[in-house]
């Protein structure tokens, strides 16, 4: 212990490491009324950490080739100590980070979060959503099993639609005209290398945002509970009276994250098949066609959303306009007013727009 001191003691005199931690750790204030909802950016970076250090470990492994992907997975499920808790981890974790991602942009979109000065806190978390779900979408080619191979062949040839540009762009994708050793290794690298090292860019620009600007304050049990930041100038949303992060708010951190870990580890222990499907043990055939192939949940109501309309492109047109709108919403809703109850407009619209896409998600998946 006397070493480890010493070397603090090193570090501290140089950087002033100990006025760093003080400040971040007590003299860090958060609103008084701050509720759990506000941990879930701390799980978030939990579940990330435990993507990186299970997916490295798979890596050790795992062969990026069409000839002995498979095989390398079924090696580590069976041969490997404990490979096949890792590897659940890692495909389960794929999933439940994409749901809390969501709760918590749902979270800000009811508290009103978004709005100024915070319009870029929601342009990196919405671009850290879209970086997530290609970041699964990537990984779940990788197995280079039978749903795998053809969800990515379907998914890829939905970009076939885009005038102009639509064929050279799932060349682009996968590599050559089909899917094949090309798309793999491609898709191999953004997995692994690409995607997680801009997420962690945005992660570490959206944090300093957040501690730039300040915590937003929640709208909830206060009288007044409009926007109070006017634009003119830049201003820190300071907090007199507030709480400090620690120990007060750490332990509601670690309270959700150890909610979050429970519930994984029943889904991993208990329920391992609703993320991994049967179809996922057979070896991916070019040659034999599944009758149902299915996109993974965060993708089935863009799926089905395809199927209503008459033509692949007014359905990816559709949904590019939703998407846009979403990230323009900070610029678009301009109302100084909070509270999700007080805007009933605004709330009626945000729960139907969610109501339709579970409905769209169930309907896709029983369809």
């Amino acid at each position: 212990m006397e070493f480890l001191r010493n070397i603090y003691n090193w570090i501290d005199v140089r950087l002033g490491t100990h006025e760093i931690i003080t400040e971040k750790r007590t003299g860090y204030l958060l609103p008084r009324n701050v509720n759990a909802w506000y941990s879930l950016g701390s799980v978030l970076l939990v579940i990330f950490c435990l993507q990186i250090i299970t997916g490295m470990l798979l890596m050790l492994y795992y062969v990026p080739d069409i000839d002995k992907a498979f095989d390398s997975v079924s090696f580590i499920m069976t041969e490997i100590p404990l490979g096949r808790l890792v590897r659940l981890f890692h495909a389960v974790g794929s999933s439940m980070m994409l749901l809390v991602l969501l709760l918590h942009m749902f979270s800000i979109l009811f508290m009103g979060s978004y709005k100024s000065p915070r319009e870029l806190h929601w342009l990196t978390g919405f671009f850290l959503l879209l970086l997530a779900m290609g970041i699964s979408l990537t990984g779940y080619l990788l197995p280079w099993n039978q749903l795998s191979f053809w969800a990515t062949t379907v998914a890829t040839d939905c970009a076939s639609s885009i005038p102009f540009i639509g064929e050279n762009l799932v060349e682009l994708l996968r590599g050559g005209k089909q899917v094949g050793l090309h798309t793999l290794g491609r898709f191999y690298t953004l997995h692994v290398g690409l995607l997680p090292a801009l997420i962690a860019v945005l992660i570490g620009v959206h944090l300093f945002l957040i501690q730039r600007t300040g915590v937003s304050t929640p709208p909830f049990g206060l009288e007044d509970t409009s926007n109070q930041w006017k634009g003119e100038s830049f201003v820190y949303e300071e907090h007199p009276g507030g709480i400090p992060f620690f120990p007060n708010f750490f332990l509601q951190d670690m309270i959700s994250i150890s909610l979050y870990l429970a519930c994984f580890m029943v889904f991993v222990f208990f329920f391992p098949n609703i993320f991994i499907p049967s179809t996922s043990y057979v070896p991916a055939n070019p040659l034999v066609t599944p009758s149902h192939i299915k996109p993974e949940w965060y993708f089935l109501a863009n799926y089905q959303t395809l199927k209503l309309f008459p033509s692949e492109i007014i359905g990816l047109t559709v949904q590019a306009i939703a998407m846009a709108f979403l990230a323009l919403l900070p610029f678009i809703d301009r109302g100084e007013e909070k509270h999700p109850l007080k805007r009933p407009l605004f709330t009626f619209c945000a729960v139907s727009g969610i109501l339709l896409w579970i409905g769209m998600t169930v309907w896709g998946l029983y369809s």
